[in-house]
């Protein structure tokens, strides 16, 4: 069959090489895809966001099947055409990605599902939420979020009032982040440490896979500005059976009984953001799409077929398939990212040392930002590669992964040296 992938990131090469070893895989595009995709698939010259195109494409080609990678074309609804069209496509409706796109949805259907979340307050404009923050003690630490998409950069983390203040600014005053700020959210700031749970449900059946660890701060001990995430490991052993149990239970399971009930069933992805707090598990987001990075080392560990896995989701049959088959090696993935990244950054610069990389055993690096100039392959994007290991423990796929770094070779390359860190003394 034929598969199309859409989007351009670590996460869509991640999906298309995978998608890619299925036997029942003839053909598997990715448009437009990078300069990784390009070796392990067929790049398709159109942008994730040109849903005309894409839906031609898509007929002309004869697609059976389209998996759709970025939050973008699924909040503005690009399953729903599909479908309506008569193609098949892995994704949530438009309906059910506002979980997604917008904050205050998914805030109002956690406290529906009576599912464990912070304390908050919705405004609407900033003089609104400059009032309520001068009414709170000024050191009063919280959490200002943008109400839509913004690159997952739309969370400011607070710890004063002044912090806030300034959050509110930028986000309802200065327009930092768009028309995602048209509304705000003001969160009471939960304590403790964060883990990614990610599901694949068909609405009715939920098949949670093995956790992960996001390092979604720029610099080593989490210092720095928010970014789209440096790097991830799976599993993490923040999470034991019991409370990963307790999550799929008291979280995933409530939370798609209420989309269902309110008639926008979720398919697809649903991807919670859990902070682990002395009180317990508590929803600090969620997202309807696999993370970027956490889809890379979750993958690289997925023996099973994962084309039979999204069918069968796609087709509203996910009962009816054998649980998937894990390694139970863990895998590490170690983002690379440009100079000045999560800022302004240039591209085009010559990456060198990727042939080097590949050879190493256990090791696969998947492309983000990059391009093809010629024969070379080039910077093209804040987040670079993702260079992802497996090993006996955490500790050894993360010295495989930063052995695949010091491989490879920009201007300006950088990139965290302490992912996965946080599983050391944890009896791993």
């Amino acid at each position: 069959m034929k598969v199309l992938v859409i989007g351009n990131g670590g996460r869509e090469h991640a999906l298309a090489w995978k998608i890619a070893q299925s036997p029942r895989a003839d053909r598997v595009f990715v448009a437009p895809g990078n300069a990784g995709t390009a070796i392990d698939a067929e790049n398709v010259d159109i942008p994730a966001t040109d849903v005309a195109r894409l839906l031609k494409f898509v007929h002309d080609n004869q697609v059976d099947l389209t998996v759709v990678g970025p939050e973008t074309p699924l909040c503005e609804g690009i399953v729903d055409i599909f479908t309506k069209e008569g193609h098949r496509a892995f994704g949530p409706s438009k309906a059910a990605a506002q979980l997604e796109g917008s904050k205050v949805f998914c805030k109002k259907v956690l406290r529906q599902a009576d599912v464990p979340t912070a304390e908050y307050r919705v405004f609407r404009d900033a003089e609104s939420a400059a009032l309520y923050l001068n009414s709170q003690r000024e050191d009063l630490p919280v959490v200002v979020k943008a109400d839509g998409l913004a690159a997952g950069k739309g969370v400011i983390v607070c710890s004063n009032r002044n912090e806030a203040l300034e959050a509110v600014r930028r986000i309802a005053i200065d327009k930092e982040f768009g028309a995602a700020g048209k509304q705000l959210v003001i969160e009471e700031r939960l304590e403790g440490e964060e883990a990614s749970v990610l599901a694949i449900t068909d609405g009715r059946t939920l098949l949670v896979l093995p956790p992960a660890q996001d390092h979604k701060r720029a610099f080593d001990g989490d210092t720095g500005p928010n970014t789209g995430g440096m790097g991830a490991y799976s599993p993490t052993p923040l999470l034991d059976a019991a409370s990963l149990n307790k999550i799929e239970e008291q979280i995933l399971v409530p939370t798609v009984h209420a989309m269902k009930r309110s008639r926008w069933p979720m398919r697809g992805v649903l991807y919670a953001g859990i902070m682990m707090t002395p009180q317990g598990p508590k929803v600090l987001e969620y997202n309807v799409r696999f993370g970027d990075p956490e889809c890379q080392p979750i993958l690289m560990r997925l023996k099973s077929d994962l084309l039979t896995i999204l069918e069968a989701t796609v087709d509203g049959r996910l009962d009816e398939i054998e649980p998937p088959q894990w390694d139970t090696r863990p895998s590490v993935c170690i983002v690379m990212a440009s100079e000045g990244y999560p800022g302004d950054y240039e591209r085009g610069r010559p990456i060198r040392g990727l042939d080097d990389a590949a050879k190493l055993p256990d090791v696969k690096v998947f492309h983000a930002g990059t391009a093809t100039m010629g024969d070379q392959v080039i910077t093209d994007g804040g987040r670079v590669l993702g260079v992802t290991a497996l090993g006996t423990t955490i500790a050894a796929a993360k010295l495989q992964a930063y052995k695949a770094v010091k491989c490879i070779r920009w201007e300006g390359a950088w990139c965290r040296k302490d992912i996965s860190d946080k599983a050391q003394g944890k009896g791993v």
